[in-house]
């Protein structure tokens, strides 16, 4: 019974009217070397684990997002008009940035996304990495060492039609600046010959800071820039250069300077003035 109930949410997810299954994302043949069918890249990516996460996300963590940080989305699309599988490429300043982020993402691109967790955090207890593995769609992605491993295992997961979320800084911020990207960006980009997109997230460090286990509610910015491809001739370390170019300019380009103060005040100051004001009426 259970099963069945798996199998029909799973026809709901993937598209009315049911019996007809609605078209996949990223066509097969849009990125070179893409096998007939998905490899099995583990539990992850499997069902009935892919419906969970569907129910998980639209019951809880979609709502839940935009009850605490109400983001704010520029340059989805981007990603509508894109037929294969990308890198997206973004800064990372806290541990909601990738919840946030694939609130921000359309409904199709965010159910064929795969994360790239550290494997020295999220994997090192094995409860862990079972929970963000069921909640993010992740895969463990070593920052010590075995580059060649996890290069060889975030490729065959883009030929194999996922998106990758990849943090190229290697860490958190502390303080929301933007750090310098690390090379394996580039590198993986040549490998597989896919698109770049370029993300900016402002603002989430305010929700969860480096060292805070639970989230507080702050106003979040995420900007979506063009897709970008090697040049001819292009190096792996120029082009990684490029996007993280291409991301301070994302950053440089959000809508309004950020607010401090305690989050009651950066939240009030987050309201439209109508609205700051009207409440300031009733109440007096």
């Amino acid at each position: 019974m259970k099963f069945q109930l798996l199998s029909d949410i799973d026809t709901v997810r993937r598209g009315w009217p049911l019996g007809r299954v609605r078209p996949a994302s990223w066509p097969d043949s849009a990125a070179p070397g893409v096998p007939d069918r998905p490899s099995n890249l583990g539990w992850a990516r499997a069902e009935p684990v892919r419906t969970l996460r569907w129910m998980i996300q639209r019951g809880l963590s979609l709502p839940f997002t935009k009850l605490m940080t109400d983001p704010h989305v520029e340059g989805r699309d981007w990603l509508r008009q894109m037929d294969r599988p990308a890198i997206l490429a973004s800064n990372h300043v806290s541990h909601a940035d990738t919840q946030i982020l694939l609130y921000a993402l359309p409904d199709g691109a965010r159910e064929k996304t795969v994360v790239a967790a550290a494997a020295d955090y999220w994997y090192r207890r094995p409860w862990l990495g079972r929970v963000v593995g069921l909640w993010l769609n992740t895969f463990p992605f070593s920052r010590t060492g075995g580059a060649r491993e996890v290069l060889h295992s975030a490729s065959e997961l883009l030929k194999s039609g996922w998106n990758l979320l990849y943090y190229a800084e290697g860490t958190r911020s502390t303080d929301g600046r933007l750090g310098t990207f690390m090379p394996g960006l580039g590198h993986l980009a040549n490998q597989t010959r896919s698109p770049v997109v370029p993300m900016h997230i402002k603002g989430s460090h305010r929700v969860m800071p480096k060292g805070r286990a639970f989230p507080l509610p702050a106003p979040v910015e995420v900007r979506i820039g063009k897709p970008l491809s090697l040049g001819p001739g292009e190096d792996s370390r120029a082009f990684t250069g490029r996007v993280e170019s291409a991301v301070r300019e994302l950053s440089a380009g959000s809508r309004k300077p950020e607010v401090v103060g305690t989050w009651i005040e950066r939240w009030e100051a987050s309201r439209p003035p109508n609205r700051s004001r009207s409440a300031r009426h009733r109440i007096g």
